[in-house]
């Protein structure tokens, strides 16, 4: 993919992803992230929440893999991520990522986007935006 070839409205995804609870336990271990909420449903329910959820830095890193899939051997680099969680991404669920191109500016080569993951009933749990600049 080149700068030129991108237009306002390219889609990024959708793609899905089962995101199982053995992957975010292993995930939050190896992060170091031992809470209750990221690794036991009970545990976690006791806390308020409906189980287990998803850590932040891990649903980051997942909207952070739809931007490098899209860029893939272009050259390009993201230079900046930015979300809000809005609803807890739950694990041992479908989660759809989609995103698209809102603007690109000729000055620098850069293209902003934006991006969500969506709950298997088509709710926005976490929404971002993106920005991706193009080699000259």
């Amino acid at each position: 993919m080149r700068y030129e070839d991108v237009n306002i409205g390219d889609a990024l995804g959708p793609s899905e992803m089962y995101l199982s609870k053995d992957q975010v336990r292993t995930y939050a271990k190896a992060m170091g992230m031992l809470a209750p909420r990221f690794t036991d449903d009970e545990l976690a329910r006791k806390e308020g929440l409906p189980g287990m959820i998803t850590p932040g830095n891990m649903s980051l890193a997942i909207l952070g893999k739809l931007v490098t899939d899209w860029i893939g051997e272009s050259g390009a680099r993201m230079t900046r991520l930015g979300v809000t969680y809005r609803q807890p991404v739950l694990p041992d669920h479908t989660i759809a990522l989609n995103g698209f191109v809102t603007h690109k500016n000729d000055a620098d080569r850069s293209v902003e986007m934006d991006i969500w993951i969506e709950s298997d009933e088509a709710e926005r749990l976490v929404i971002g935006t993106a920005t991706v600049q193009f080699p000259a």
